[in-house]
């Protein structure tokens, strides 16, 4: 007999929907599984048959066929145990078969016939629900990812023998259900605010006109700065995630395996690899593409501390993403592409040896060069904000805290937030940072000061297209927080002091360092 159950399998971070086929007939006892599988697909084989047997069923000791369908899609994982054996299943008859036609089935099987959980459940909840399926078989510990699905019923089972009884009427499954809402509108629990950094006023300011505008930033200070400290708060301060937004940074962090216990990543992501991590482990790759680091950082922030000391290829790596918003990999099996929309908040001392001031330091002046020449041109271009942060007085540390707090700050963003979203319209493009050139003409109108200033500011720190660019984009976002639509001169020379290495090269020519 031939029996059909659906199940899925992952491409990047979409999941495709496959038809497994299964074939019971005479001849002598094989087991052969066709239609592009891997080791472990391959290896079901083993796990459904001492299931089916521990699960109280008979093994049919006759020529079976697997075909995973289509054929030239690569199949991978351990995810198609649970609808092979539901197909063996209803192939000689234990099983009614009817009930699996509304159905996606996935999970992997234990040799006592428990149902484990499996990566990537919620691009397949999507792609089920894309399909229109009338519901999802899998484990119960992925049922809160799937749950989060609109219009899916999420039926969760445990074991293969309750599989079977399910779908026999034998025994009722209620629907998972999950508030997604209730998630992303449920208490922040920041353990960290911006009312606890001491000082740094001008860093605190730039950090609020990131946000704002989605730019990314560049600190420069010695350690004990508050460089660290900043960059962990900046998220208190970003606009809460929107239900797109959080099923599509979720998809990713399934699919790598980091998904939070209550199915949604509820709060904007933020990551800190170290700086020994190789370019596939921060891009993505492999042989099997994974998303990387930057794909995990999506919708939030990307934190590269000490930057100098990442290898060089993998700082290069970073200027597709950083200007496309995405990831493209590609294979001799294929290419796949990631999201990778993320605000970049990186930091570096001044030098090697990290000295505390700059009349205190013993580095030469080539030293310093050195040390920063690390960062490329084209990569500091991507970059809309590059600030000093000094020591921190001794007086401000022994003193109280005394800055705004972290709701205070976000409060102001989110209007400044959403004066773009009205600019923009329904776009691809969500905030300043990500405008292209026509929106920049058409959104950053100069006046004939800040024309003035502008150009004097090209020609003597040598700045390029690029960097112009991202004047204005920032000069925008400075004009959205104060409530303006019009760009003032004002607002072009704060933008412009954001450009901190640009002058300090312009300050001592050959050396790329305040003399």
């Amino acid at each position: 007999m031939l029996a059909r159950v659906l199940s899925a399998c992952l491409a990047g971070i979409e999941a495709a929907v496959v038809r497994v086929e299964v074939d019971v007939s005479h001849g002598l006892p094989t087991f052969a599984t066709v239609g592009l599988p891997d080791a472990a697909v391959r290896e079901s084989r083993d796990r459904v048959r001492t299931a089916i047997r521990n699960s109280g069923f008979e093994f049919p000791v006759e020529r079976i066929t697997v075909n995973l369908a289509p054929a030239d899609l690569r199949k991978e994982g351990a995810s198609f145990d649970l609808p092979i054996a539901l197909g063996l299943l209803a192939a000689t008859g234990a099983v009614r078969g009817e009930r699996l036609a509304g159905l996606l089935v996935a999970g992997e099987l234990a040799l006592d016939g428990a149902i484990q959980p499996i990566r990537g459940v919620l691009p397949i909840a999507l792609a089920a629900a894309r399909d229109k399926r009338g519901g999802i078989l899998l484990p119960p510990g992925n049922a809160p990812e799937a749950a989060v699905v609109e219009g899916l019923a999420v039926y969760p089972v445990a074991t293969l023998a309750e599989a079977a009884a399910f779908l026999n009427g034998e025994g009722a499954i209620e629907p998972f259900l999950a508030d997604p809402e209730r998630l992303l509108t449920g208490p922040a629990g920041d353990e960290v605010d911006f009312a606890e950094v001491r000082g740094q006023a001008h860093a605190k300011r730039a950090l609020e006109i990131a946000a704002a505008g989605a730019h990314n930033v560049l600190m420069v200070g010695p350690p004990g700065a508050g460089k660290t400290l900043l960059a962990r708060r900046l998220p208190t301060i970003l606009p809460a995630l929107t239900l797109a937004e959080a099923l599509e940074t979720s998809a990713i962090w399934s699919v790598a395996g980091l998904l939070p216990a209550q199915g949604l990543v509820p709060r904007r992501p933020f990551r800190a690899p170290h700086h020994t991590i190789s370019d596939a482990g921060l891009i993505g790759g492999g042989n099997v593409p994974h998303p990387g680091e930057v794909s995990l950082a999506h919708h939030g922030v990307l934190f590269l501390d000490e930057l100098p000391e990442f290898h060089q290829h993998v700082l290069e790596a970073l200027r597709q993403p950083l200007e496309d918003g995405t990831v493209a990999i590609s294979r001799a099996s294929g290419s796949v592409t990631f999201p990778a929309q993320f605000q970049m908040v990186a930091a570096t001392n001044p030098c090697r040896r990290g000295c505390r001031t700059f009349e205190a330091c013993v580095c030469t002046p080539a030293e310093r060069a050195r040390y920063l020449g690390r960062i490329s041109r084209p990569l500091l271009d991507r970059i809309d904000l590059q600030l000093e942060l000094p020591p921190v007085p001794y007086r401000e540390l022994a003193g109280e805290p005394s800055g705004e707090e972290s709701a205070a700050i976000r409060a102001r963003v989110e209007r400044a937030r959403g004066r773009q979203r009205a600019r923009f319209g329904r776009g691809r493009t969500r905030a300043n940072a990500q405008m292209g050139p026509r929106q920049i003409r058409r959104c950053c109108p100069i006046p004939p000061e800040g024309r003035t200033l502008l150009e004097l500011a090209v020609d003597r720190l040598g700045l390029s297209a690029r960097a112009h660019d991202r004047i204005l984009k920032v000069a925008r976002t400075i004009a959205d927080l104060d409530g303006r639509e019009a760009i003032e001169p004002q607002d072009i020379s704060e933008a412009i002091q954001y450009r901190i290495l640009d002058r300090w090269a312009e300050a001592s020519p050959g050396r790329g360092v305040r003399p």
